[in-house]
């Protein structure tokens, strides 16, 4: 596979090494902004921006769901809705459009029962995670986190209470769950049209983009044999996700599944 999907330990691990890794940084840069914002900002800018939404969590059960009769408690939904909704509130605040809470959750919880399918549908299979693959997606994922070294990563999440046997169990289930998606998806190989097809598509965003530059500087398209690699990625990145979508759905119709958000 092209791309790890990640997709339990997004949710289990990368949250709290993020949080971890960023809290104090995050922190300091706060006060320093605010600090700024005091003295540079003109008053009627601050009187013009829009306050920060902060995320409604009331009435959350501690069971969100529950997965062939395995549960996904509070506090995981919790972590991972307080990541999302600040994303989609920093989008809020440059669209001016309100974030819908109640459709963000169910759209969280849904999103979390297919992760867990996924899981249990991996570790229930026979396949096998060779020791290089699991190597190779703990090497990613210690860049995707943009921590220098696979031991600086584990190390880090043995800081959160985690061992590394537990941390190395989750990787060889994440390495089972791409191979289920891999066979999903056979054969992802882009075709030249297809590749020919999304390079036309953004030549022309960025056409337009020029068009409507407000300062008149255009910025030049690369060509498509500069920009194939990328696209050859994002095609591939495309089909997986549509690959794990129809395997979620599939195992989700024979799944004992209850919401309880």
């Amino acid at each position: 596979m092209s791309k790890k999907w990640l997709l339990s330990l997004s949710l289990t691990l990368l949250v709290f090494v993020l949080a971890a890794c960023g809290d104090e940084d995050e922190s300091a840069e706060d006060n320093n902004d605010d600090s700024k914002t005091q003295e540079e900002e003109p008053a009627g800018d601050s009187e013009a921006a829009p306050e920060m939404p902060k995320p409604d969590l009331e009435g959350v059960p501690e069971v969100v769901a529950e997965v062939n009769g395995e549960e996904i408690p509070k506090e995981e939904f919790e972590s991972t809705y307080q990541m999302q909704f600040q994303q989609a509130a920093m989008q809020s605040q440059m669209t001016g459009q309100e974030v819908n809470q109640e459709e963000l959750k169910g759209r969280i919880v849904d999103s979390m029962i297919g992760q867990r399918l996924l899981i249990q549908e991996a570790e229930n299979s026979d396949l096998k995670a060779s020791q290089e693959e699991i190597d190779q997606t703990l090497s990613e994922l210690a860049q995707q986190n943009q921590i220098e070294s696979t031991d600086a990563f584990i190390t880090a999440l043995e800081e959160q209470g985690m061992s590394e046997k537990e941390v190395m169990s989750q990787i060889e289930t994440q390495v089972k769950i791409d191979q289920l998606i891999a066979n999903e998806a056979g054969d992802i190989e882009p075709s030249e049209e297809e590749l020919q097809e999304l390079y036309d598509q953004y030549a022309q965003q960025q056409e337009q983009m020029n068009k409507q530059s407000e300062d008149g500087e255009k910025k030049e398209v690369p060509s498509f044999k500069e920009m194939k690699p990328d696209l050859v990625a994002q095609v591939e990145r495309q089909k997986e996700s549509e690959a794990a979508q129809a395997l979620i759905k599939k195992l989700r119709e024979d799944a004992d599944v209850t919401k309880h958000l």
